[in-house]
């Protein structure tokens, strides 16, 4: 097969029971992509394949719908009764699945970010009106360290309750009491099922051990499971407390919100390491979203800052920026304090949430700085590289540039206030 539709196929990516995917070629956008080509006729009874078209038609419905740095997209879809394919972003990564097994296990660090922008990307997905009802490592793609993209919304609002996920659609040992019980779903499902995933990347164990479904159903709706630590001593006590807490069977016990979930796994290491070096993303991002310069910025664009962005940090009294040097880099404080000096006289002092090295971003032309900036304490600063803004997304730019008007127009307040003060003496 050369061709589905107006897509090239360059190779085969993987196949099941009821579809085969394909890497495929876009020639209109030249973009390399997952096409998921369905064949339903695999399916002798025609109540599963009801079942199965009705998923396929949820996922295809989403096509330019959800649009999250850590979500697949989709990007478009067919459904006809001769060929009926769905087209994502490719995503260069493996499945979870291989990291959630006990001679494989990741990082307790690096499984606390995970889960925290699985809680990001399906907050997004909540406010968009989408729950995906069917989390499971197998659909998180995990792409380098930490970076992951959440796949296969086939079972998102999906209504029709007579075929249950256990008897069919879903994955039984991920799902919570309420999604056993048939009872109406929010967005607490998919914390409660997330919950079990942590567990499950934590330990390599499923939280309930059981030799059939209905053993399996029983305990989740009875049996509280053992704490994360029984099974890997390392684990603190704290992170039991949030795994526990996300997979608690009364919902009004749960995490209420993704934003709740995603808080106490930002502060999970921040008392126990006390010379941390690394800033990890889900610090990062909670610290982007409590600036003042970043206050009109979506979570989408947020987590685009995060990616173009440099985070830095210096020692006090350390050098930042030299009179006279030249660069057109501009820097933002995360944390800390800094001197403004020019010939050993101080001008300014920057707290966190201002700027610095704005104007010789904004000159086109070859720009010498006019003052040293020295860190008056240890700071923490992110930079931003006028090479990479470039290749940044148009909305993430306008956001920029009217962040940077709110500055200059700030600043001209406080100068037009000294002139006047000047004027009166």
């Amino acid at each position: 097969m050369d061709r589905i539709g107006k897509y090239e196929i360059l190779r085969e990516l993987g196949r099941g029971a009821t579809s085969t995917v394909y890497l495929a070629l876009d020639t209109f956008n030249n973009q390399q992509v997952a096409l998921k080509l369905f064949d339903l006729q695999r399916l002798n009874d025609t109540s599963i394949s009801k079942a199965y078209r009705k998923l396929l038609l949820t996922e295809a419905s989403l096509a330019g719908k959800l649009s999250h740095p850590h979500i697949v997209k989709v990007l478009d879809a067919v459904m006809e009764d001769e060929l009926s394919y769905i087209v994502m972003e490719y995503v260069d990564g493996k499945t979870l699945d291989r990291n959630a097994e006990v001679d494989n296990l990741l990082p307790l660090s690096t499984v606390a970010e995970i889960i925290y922008k699985c809680c990001k990307a399906l907050e997004y997905a909540q406010f968009q009106g989408v729950t995906h009802r069917d989390i499971k490592p197998e659909n998180i793609l995990l792409c380098g360290e930490s970076d992951i993209k959440i796949a296969d919304f086939g079972a998102a609002m999906l209504l029709d309750q007579q075929t249950t996920q256990v008897s069919g659609v879903g994955s039984p040992a991920y799902m919570s009491p309420e999604q056993v019980k048939d009872l109406p779903l929010t967005h607490q499902t998919d914390i409660y099922s997330l919950g079990v995933v942590m567990y499950k990347l934590l330990t390599g164990k499923l939280p309930f051990d059981a030799r059939n479904k209905y053993s399996l159903i029983y305990q989740i709706m009875n049996i509280e499971p053992p704490v994360p630590s029984t099974f890997r001593p390392e684990i603190p006590p704290e992170m039991d407390a949030i795994v526990l807490r996300a997979m608690n069977k009364d919902e009004e016990k749960r995490y209420q919100t993704w934003e709740d979930f995603a808080h106490d796994l930002v502060y999970l290491f921040s008392g126990n390491v006390a010379d941390q070096t690394q800033i990890f993303d889900r610090e990062k991002f909670d610290i982007l979203r409590k600036l003042s310069f970043f206050k009109s910025f979506s979570d989408v664009e947020l987590w685009e800052i995060l990616r173009i962005s440099i985070w830095q940090k210096f020692e006090k009294n350390e050098v930042i920026l030299k009179d006279e040097s030249e660069g057109s880099d501009f820097f933002v404080i995360a944390q800390g304090t800094a001197r403004v000096m020019k010939n050993d006289r101080m001008l300014n002092i920057l707290k966190v949430g201002d700027c610095f090295g704005e104007m010789a971003h904004l000159n086109d032309q070859g720009f010498r700085r006019t003052t040293d900036v020295i860190a008056k304490t240890d700071i923490t600063l992110i930079e931003f590289k006028p090479t990479i803004l470039d290749r940044s997304s148009i909305e993430c730019r306008f956001k920029l540039s009217d962040a940077f008007l709110r500055v200059l127009v700030k600043r001209l307040a406080v100068a037009n206030t000294r002139v006047s003060y000047l004027l009166q003496d």
